[in-house]
């Protein structure tokens, strides 16, 4: 009887569904970001200013 292994290598392979998922997460982050950085309304202006200090990120 001869055994045979194989080894698997978990993180080798990536798989289309994950790359998709990941491209699409940054997108959306990138524009909430640039909506809400860049908005004239100033309630969303406001809103984001005052998360940016309560998450002690230096906005100016």
């Amino acid at each position: 009887m001869q055994q045979s292994q194989t080894a698997n290598a978990p993180f080798s392979t990536v798989n289309s569904n994950t790359i998709a998922q990941a491209v699409l997460a940054m997108a959306l982050g990138l524009f909430i970001v640039g909506v809400v950085g860049f908005s004239h309304i100033s309630a969303v202006h406001n809103a984001a200013h005052d998360v940016r200090h309560a998450n002690a990120f230096p906005c100016h």
